[in-house]
């Protein structure tokens, strides 16, 4: 799935080139291309598909050459998740019914990338030929608001390892989720999926039905010339549902897998500070910089231009071509009200 704008990360995720397209943690790889690499390992690339937005759909290609322009599943808007993981099911049941689909956001950092692939394995065997549904629940180190959480169900004595899930949860609050955290029940929602496709097709026709109908009202055009039109007029008429709230939060046949492998969303400045090399002083910077009396701050800017920067502690500075942007680490919740700010002052102009 690589068709999110990845707003928390403006202003160097934008509309014209976001997150999953960008190497924001400096490895030399892009989140989408190091995604690739980590799943090709198991998986051929014929057998990739990547779902994005049409705009994307060159820059997909370019980061993915080993792929072909019909292995990228174009949405003319955004819809969530539920409408990209029914688009992908309906065209892989086209090619194969019986295949099973591993679905993945393309923008997550994984450190022990052979455990991920292990733990993706065992779902695999225990997926086998039935129809439960498995997501990958990452065992959490501290109580963090910024995830969703899963709850194992009460009957599974041991919470590593395979286990029926209890309940889906939204994002805590703090206190919560301490609770979380102390009560040994709950992990992080990875947003990794596993499952046959008969089965998940299965699922949002009983608990997406509308949904359901409107893609297989044009079940005869996928994977062939016809595919992209009839995307076309269908998906503006889909709700906007992420596949948690609107099939897994539902279905009584989900299981977790419990693991560790060094995960992340990186979903906020701060989490790539957590996972990101850091100088002397604290700070994770990029570009040509000189810092005097700064500590524990974000620093992205240009490779060709040179930042001076005294005094600053705990503050995030990020320019991308027409925007400098300049504020505390522990307002980086607020960016999305930035956004909102610029936008209704400028239009789109910086987004």
């Amino acid at each position: 799935m690589a068709g999110g704008i990845g707003s928390r990360f403006w202003p160097m995720s934008r509309a014209s080139k976001p997150k999953q397209f960008l190497d924001i943690l400096g490895t030399g790889k892009t989140f989408l291309r190091a995604t690739y690499e980590r799943f090709n390992a198991i998986v051929p690339a014929e057998n990739f598909l990547v779902v994005t937005n049409a705009a994307y759909k060159d820059t997909v290609l370019e980061q993915l050459p080993e792929l072909n322009p019909d292995q990228v599943l174009s949405e003319p808007i955004g819809r969530n998740t539920a409408p990209c993981v029914a688009y992908a099911a309906f065209r892989l049941n086209a090619i194969d019914p019986d295949s099973m689909m591993i679905v993945t956001p393309s923008d997550h950092y994984i450190a022990d990338e052979k455990r991920f692939r292990n733990v993706i394995g065992e779902c695999v065997d225990f997926i086998g030929d039935g129809d439960a549904m498995m997501t990958i629940g990452i065992r959490p180190d501290h109580p963090n608001t910024g995830y969703g959480y899963i709850q194992v169900d009460g009957a599974c004595k041991d919470p590593e390892g395979i286990c029926k899930v209890k309940t889906f949860t939204e994002k805590p609050d703090l206190e919560m989720a301490k609770v979380f955290l102390s009560s040994g029940e709950f992990f992080w929602n990875s947003g990794i999926f596993i499952w046959n496709t008969r089965t998940i097709r299965t699922a949002i026709r009983e608990l997406l039905p509308e949904m359901y109908g409107l893609f297989n009202s044009v079940a005869q055009d996928y994977n062939t010339p016809y595919e992209t039109a009839s995307i076309k007029k269908i998906y503006p008429e889909c709700k906007s549902v992420s596949i948690d709230i609107g099939v897994m939060e539902k279905a009584d046949n989900v299981w977790v897998n419990c693991t560790e492998f060094g995960w992340s969303d990186i979903g906020t400045w701060n989490a790539l500070y957590e996972h990101s090399h850091k100088d002397g002083n604290g700070n994770v910077s990029s570009g040509d910089n000189v810092l005097v009396n700064t500590s524990n701050c974000i620093i992205k800017t240009s490779a060709d231009k040179l930042v001076m920067i005294d005094g600053l502690e705990n503050y995030i500075v990020v320019e991308n071509g027409n925007v400098l942007m300049i504020c505390p680490r522990s307002n980086e919740q607020t960016i999305k009200a930035y956004i909102d700010e610029v936008r209704f002052k400028y239009g789109d102009k910086f987004i």
